[in-house]
């Protein structure tokens, strides 16, 4: 990430490309790439002026619904300015490559973030983080005394940084051991296909079954 903040000029600026990057259709407005890219809107602002002049984002009006009071929606519409990817823009895939194809936060810096949530006995990363638009989640944690607000905060810190938000699944240990067991498809879904363990503090083995602190637990609930 520092490496990409010295050749574009700003970590802010990173986040604004990887913004667009990762939402191609979307349309966002200065509040929005501000809040999302954790910058402020005059920062916002002034970065986005060279992304336009480079013709990497163009400018893009839609018209959208009102709602009123109650959240019923109404008949009105009302038209919003914003910003878009220019899908058109000729050096679109090398720069997905560069920015996008990049290791985005490193497993160790991951798992530093993590510090001070809980006991981690298991994290697990995929998805956006191994290049992989299959994966069921980005990241997998399971652990004992989590506080899963403390998690939110920090994963919505590394989600304005990447540009992406990230999919992802938190369970106590009894509780992910019990869905090992039964052979919960999200579990599965996410241990027999492409991952990587960052921690693993519960002898998960490849392919998937049960390991032994599993059956241990089984036995004891029986």
């Amino acid at each position: 990430m520092d490496i990409l903040a010295k050749i574009f000029g700003s970590q802010a600026k990173v986040r604004i490309i990887r913004l667009f990057l990762f939402n191609p259709e979307k349309v966002f407005d200065n509040y929005d790439i501000a809040k999302r890219s954790q910058a402020t809107v005059r920062t916002a602002i002034r970065e986005m002026r060279g992304l336009v002049a480079g013709g990497l984002i163009k400018k893009k009006t839609i018209t959208v619904g009102m709602r009123k009071r109650g959240g019923e929606v109404s008949t009105e519409r009302k038209t919003r300015t914003g910003w878009t990817l220019n899908q058109k823009f000729p050096y679109l895939a090398a720069l997905q490559t560069l920015v996008i194809n990049t290791v985005l936060i490193k497993d160790e810096e991951i798992l530093d973030r993590l510090s001070g949530v809980g006991q981690i006995k298991l994290l697990i990363t995929a998805g956006v983080f191994i290049q992989d638009t299959d994966s069921r989640v980005d990241i997998l944690i399971v652990g004992d005394r989590l506080k899963k607000t403390l998690i939110d905060s920090r994963i919505k810190k590394m989600e304005s940084e990447i540009g992406k938000e990230l999919r992802y699944s938190i369970f106590e240990t009894p509780d992910f051991q019990y869905r090992v067991s039964i052979y919960d498809k999200l579990i599965r879904d996410i241990l027999e296909f492409r991952h990587k363990k960052v921690l693993d503090k519960l002898g998960i083995r490849a392919p998937f079954t049960p390991f032994a602190s599993t059956q241990n637990f089984i036995s004891k609930v029986i």
